[in-house]
């Protein structure tokens, strides 16, 4: 008896220093995580604020005074760069109110195609990839908080933008059902594994980063899908994500429709 309490209690210490190593292991990689974040973080600030440093010095020193085009340029570059500065600082401040539910949605009842067709104009504008939209909207309205839902359909547009090929295929659809507006945004980018479909809405993921830089070197440092989710969970709906690498990426948001229509 004294010898199987002794085996007992043996297998008691094993199974606590295991899940002690566990702890250690996933403390680990958090901290990784963590590390990683910051690094790109600040990498990816480095470089407007490099091209700002260098703008104002040109314009500060004089050279550009007798060439109105080239001072306007650099003007813009400046105002640009701070305007993406701003809009990265703005996401980060409000990725933490919504992750601590600090963070009230102002909803309301918004007609959807105007939002979308003014995306689609902005990203073909500015895009320097050919881009061809096909827009299908079977739901009209969508229960939403209007500038936190142009942000997330922004945010994905951009993703698939990033990550495409030459030639990029958005299509963007929505319909009803009886709990729910579903949109979907589907692109024929470079898509994304199975393994990385598990973690791409984590703050600190970045979903095939190597291979992603190996195809074009997309800039970003994993927030923009991260918001999307919060801003998704803050309205009480649903997120999924479709994809086979190297073929499609699509994207279904369940959206709840307001509640008077339950």
């Amino acid at each position: 008896r004294d010898a199987q309490e002794s085996r007992g209690l043996g297998d008691v210490y094993k199974r606590q220093i295991v899940y002690q190593i566990k702890i250690i292991a996933r403390q680990n990689k958090i901290a990784q995580l963590r590390e990683d974040f910051s690094y790109a973080m600040i990498h990816d600030m480095k470089t407007p604020l490099s091209s700002i440093t260098m703008c104002t010095s040109f314009l500060h020193s004089g050279r550009l005074d007798d060439k109105p085009e080239m001072k306007e340029k650099y003007f813009t570059i400046v105002e640009n760069e701070a305007d993406h500065l701003l809009a990265l600082t703005n996401k980060i401040l409000t990725l933490s109110k919504l992750e601590n539910h600090k963070l009230e949605m102002n909803k309301k009842k918004i007609s959807f195609e105007p939002i979308i067709e003014d995306l689609k104009e902005k990203f073909i504008t500015k895009s320097d990839k050919p881009i061809h939209f096909t827009i299908d909207l079977k739901a009209k309205e969508v229960y939403v908080d209007e500038e936190f839902f142009k942000e997330l359909m922004s945010n994905l547009i951009d993703n698939a933008i990033k990550y495409s090929k030459k030639s990029i295929e958005i299509k963007i659809s929505s319909h009803y059902d009886d709990k729910y507006t579903i949109i979907k945004i589907y692109d024929n980018g470079m898509g994304i594994s199975e393994k990385d479909q598990r973690t791409i809405f984590d703050k600190f993921e970045r979903a095939s980063a190597t291979k992603r830089t190996k195809f074009g070197g997309a800039t970003g440092f994993g927030l923009g899908l991260n918001y999307v989710y919060q801003v998704i969970e803050a309205h009480e709906g649903k997120i999924y994500v479709n994809s086979i690498e190297g073929d499609f990426t699509e994207f279904t948001l369940f959206i709840p429709k307001i509640m008077e229509e339950l």
